[in-house]
């Protein structure tokens, strides 16, 4: 019998397939070997089931995105997970993140966590990000505030969260996936270094639909290697203003008749968002001296 599903675990060479809400324990055909093919969870397959039960993987269907940290693929979705408070949200560390979604072709979200703390605290930043064009979700684990609108934010989507330690990844991770149980602070001790940085993978179902890693994806101190005309492409709310700009290639920067400068000193895109993309902006241009 043949079927489809997506590869949800993959260890010791079992490969675990979500398939019509089953769970089946898959081989790989031995061409993948010779082929030198690696099957990734997230990888939509074509597989045989066997009257044992087991499957074989016959078929890895093309991949729309493929992220390196975690070994994932067809994530579509980033949900970047930053507090209200404890620790305080730094929008030049958000932007470095929603930076590195965008370069990956993943679909950021923002969600800002622990808004039992007050989320009048930061208003205007969640409004800064929204009219920018990002999904945001407010959510207090604590009281239960927007988790059915987070819910509904991830299903359908194959997700891996990102964020500083602190912010409760965890915990919204538990609240989301009923019986999970993960420790506070966990994800962020998984990452470890040296010989525990080998660990594997798992995409937990949520029970609206959807997947989401078990671990969380991009680093704080990345950077996508690009060049200096690419950065403003991954700004959606630059790329509104593009058209108006005297030159193809404006890097927004020191050129004039500018539309996204233009939009900064006229409160439409925010000092702080416009400063953060300056500073990244150096980053690159330093990095192309370098090398």
């Amino acid at each position: 019998m043949i079927r489809e599903g997506t590869v949800v675990k993959a260890y010791g060479g079992h490969y675990y397939v979500a398939s019509d809400k089953e769970i089946h324990d898959c081989s790989l055909r031995g061409r993948f070997r010779l082929e030198k093919k690696q099957v990734l969870v997230g990888d939509r397959v074509t597989f045989r089931l066997q009257k044992d039960g087991r499957g074989v993987i016959e078929e890895v269907h093309p991949r729309s995105t493929v992220l390196v940290r975690p070994p994932v693929a067809n994530v579509d979705r980033a949900l970047i997970v930053f507090a209200v408070k404890d620790p305080d949200p730094n929008t030049f560390l958000l932007d470095r993140f929603l930076i590195q979604a965008e370069y990956a072709g993943v679909g950021p979200a923002i969600c800002f966590n622990k808004v039992d703390l007050g989320a009048k605290l930061i208003q205007d930043m969640i409004q800064t990000y929204r009219q920018a064009g990002y999904p945001v979700v407010c959510t207090s684990v604590l009281d239960g505030s927007g988790l059915d609108e987070l819910r509904s934010l991830l299903q359908g989507h194959i997700t891996v969260l990102a964020g500083p330690s602190g912010v409760g990844k965890s915990s919204l991770l538990n609240a989301l996936v009923p019986g999970l149980n993960l420790k506070t602070g966990e994800i962020s001790r998984k990452l470890g270094r040296g010989r525990h940085t080998t660990r594997h993978v798992e995409l937990l179902r949520l029970p609206g639909g959807g997947l989401v890693a078990d671990t969380p994806g991009f680093s704080s101190l990345y950077l996508p290697e690009m060049k200096r005309e690419e950065l403003g492409e991954l700004y959606p709310d630059f790329v509104a203003r593009r058209a108006g700009c005297r030159f193809t290639s404006c890097l927004h920067f020191q050129e004039p008749d500018c539309a996204v400068k233009k939009a900064v000193k006229e409160g439409e895109i925010s000092v702080f968002r416009y400063e953060n993309y300056l500073q990244l902006l150096q980053e690159v241009m330093e990095r192309e001296r370098r090398y």
